[in-house]
């Protein structure tokens, strides 16, 4: 076999093989082969013409997400939902989960609490 063939073979192997090693705010849940991205986040999220706060952390004890979205009014239930569920799905949910909903949201101090979940 040619040395000169093989290592830059072995070099991409190595490369793709350190792709799949475990990750900082990866969990890979034991009843499934589903994964959630857990690495608390905060992002601007421009939701029907309009830029919120979104501010998210994971609760490994419940394996839920403790969202909070800012700036909407008392009666934007809907859309604070529709931030929090969209938001957690694009950002960490994986293997094509969707966010759900856990409990009812809140609404504290002019920011929508929330309870999520990938499913």
């Amino acid at each position: 076999m040619n040395p000169m063939k093989t290592i830059p073979a072995l070099a991409i192997l190595a490369f793709m093989l350190a792709g799949c090693a475990g990750s900082d705010g990866i969990r890979i849940s034991q009843e499934s082969s589903a994964a959630a991205q857990t690495k608390s986040r905060s992002e601007p999220v421009f939701y029907n013409g309009k830029t919120y706060q979104l501010d998210y952390h994971y609760v490994k004890a419940s394996n839920t997400f403790l969202m909070k979205v800012s700036g909407m009014s008392s009666s934007q239930r809907d859309d604070a939902v529709a931030v929090a569920t969209s938001s957690l799905g694009h950002f960490a949910c994986l293997d094509s989960q969707k966010a759900q909903l856990v409990g009812e949201p809140s609404y504290k101090k002019s920011v929508w609490h929330l309870r999520t979940k990938c499913a």
